[in-house]
């Protein structure tokens, strides 16, 4: 909606200057700033004593809103011999923290990427470093202003024959600024890597990429690749009502099942009144591996894959940056496909590709996600998205909108009867879900991602936890803090 993101902050260059200080308080003075900065004082020190005599040390830059008042912290290290606090900017987002992975950094140019620039870059130039702003840099840096005229010998110059103002570069996202921030406030307490997606159905447009913590900057929420669990079954079920099945009909629903010698069971929280015969609406609600299972032998495979990417897993779509939809095999026997059925085996999503599903279901036929509102000519930067929400792409059946109400009906079921029943305290319009568990590793027991994915009104989120127990347990009170926090906020 027009918010800028990135744009030019104040900031701290903090450092030593060389010409202010003898050499014999050179090594006391860089230990002290860098003990005062919290950071290690030996390379620092080191990196000081290397340069130049005239030479400013910089130690760090830190943004002017994340330490004290600025006459004070400037006091505060020019009281160490040598030390100041430099006023300056850096094109910066809202928070140290905000869509960093997505987004990335700018800075002066490095060498390496100097010497690949053919020449476009040189010393001292302001680059984008990672994420978006390298990925659209030439777009970014703008264009410099010209001015030519006439010289004579004595220099003394006509009017200007042309002239060109320049222009600065701008990149639009589909980004909530809200949302993003939400999104990374429910997940800054978890260890593990984690990542929430959220996705408006209706437009396609993504409004949330966080990754939290614990993903020490990787592109969980984009480019993770993990076994989806129980909300895989939204795939699953959208194969068996294309088989003839509907959400009353009766499934076998067995504490434990063999296939091919390999034993599947349900979760240990599993309710045992919902064990036997029971409606496959339940099944969905409960989240009943043995019941997915058991319906292998009318879901084919490819079929299987088909459902999948009729909600988008594994239809790539350009969405202006680097994004894994997900990957299910077309062909599989025994018990790789038994495992397909409950979203283990060779079945991987991102967080992305379950929002997208998620939007699909939400918005009654596959969604074409967009990130990157717009994007240059092909030869300065990637392409961006600029499909419909429901455009046709090759690989899939379309997603029909009696199907996406169907699958609609179970989700509500998985709040009203199901595992996460606190949801159902969400104020605003009802929410929808679908929780999964998907063990990894070779540890006994194993280790288990925790996800949810919810819908309501024209918001789909998609919730990952690399370690987690159980996605109700887990991740249920997370997408509950986020859900909660966004009604808040329109209240």
């Amino acid at each position: 909606d027009g918010e800028v993101l990135v744009t030019e902050r104040p900031v701290w260059r903090v450092g030593i200057d060389k010409t202010r200080i003898t050499e014999a308080e050179l090594e006391s003075s860089a230990a002290a700033l860098a003990e005062f900065l919290e950071l290690d004082p030996a390379p620092f020190t080191e990196q000081v004593l290397a340069a130049g005599p005239e030479a400013f040390v910089e130690a760090i830059t830190l943004r002017q809103d994340s330490v004290s008042p600025p006459p004070v912290f400037q006091a505060d290290v020019a009281e160490i011999p040598g030390a100041a606090a430099l006023n300056s900017t850096l094109s910066l987002a809202p928070t140290r923290t905000f869509a960093r992975a997505l987004l990335g950094s700018a800075g002066e140019a490095t060498a390496e990427l100097i010497e690949n620039s053919d020449g476009a870059l040189s010393a001292g130039d302001i680059t984008g470093l990672s994420g978006l702003q390298r990925e659209y840099d030439d777009l970014l840096r703008g264009t410099d202003s010209v001015t030519i005229a006439t010289a004579t010998p004595d220099d003394v110059r006509s009017a200007p024959l042309f002239q060109d103002a320049g222009s600065s570069g701008e990149l639009h996202t589909t980004l909530d600024p809200a949302v993003q921030t939400l999104a990374e406030s429910v997940l800054e307490d978890e260890p593990s890597a984690s990542a929430l997606v959220a996705i408006q159905p209706s437009t396609g447009n993504v409004l949330a990429v966080a990754n939290g913590p614990g993903s020490q900057g990787q592109q969980t929420a984009l480019l993770g690749q993990y076994a989806p669990g129980s909300t895989f079954k939204l795939a699953t079920t959208l194969a068996m009502l294309r088989s003839g099945s509907t959400p009353q009909a009766t499934v076998g629903c067995p504490a434990e099942l063999n296939v091919d010698g390999r034993k599947f069971n349900n979760a240990s929280t599993y309710p045992a009144q919902f064990l036997g015969e029971i409606p496959l609406i339940q099944a969905f609600a409960q989240s009943c591996n043995t019941a997915f299972i058991n319906a292998r032998g009318d879901v084919s495979q490819a079929s299987l894959a088909e459902a999948a990417g009729s909600l988008g897993i594994g239809i790539d779509s350009p969405i202006g940056t680097g994004a894994y939809f997900g990957s299910v095999p077309d062909s599989a026997e025994g018990t790789a496909h038994a495992a397909s059925m409950i979203g283990q085996g060779q079945v991987l999503v991102s967080p992305f590709a379950l929002a997208v599903a998620a939007a699909s279901i939400g918005n009654g036929s596959r969604v074409s996600p967009v990130l990157v509102q717009e994007s240059p000519t092909p030869e300065t930067a990637s392409p961006s998205a600029s499909a419909s929400p429901s455009a046709t792409q090759p690989g899939a059946a379309p997603l029909t909108a009696e199907e996406a109400a169907t699958l609609r009906e179970m989700m509500r079921a998985v709040v009203t009867d199901g595992g996460v029943q606190l949801l159902g305290s969400v104020p605003g319009e009802p929410v929808l879900a679908k929780t999964g568990t998907a063990e990894f590793g070779s540890d006994v027991p194993p280790r288990t991602h925790a996800w949810v994915v919810a819908l309501q009104g024209d918001l789909a989120v998609a919730l990952f936890i690399e370690e987690g127990e159980l996605g109700s347990t887990s991740g249920g009170p997370v997408m509950k803090a986020f859900l909660d926090g966004l009604a808040a906020s329109v209240q």
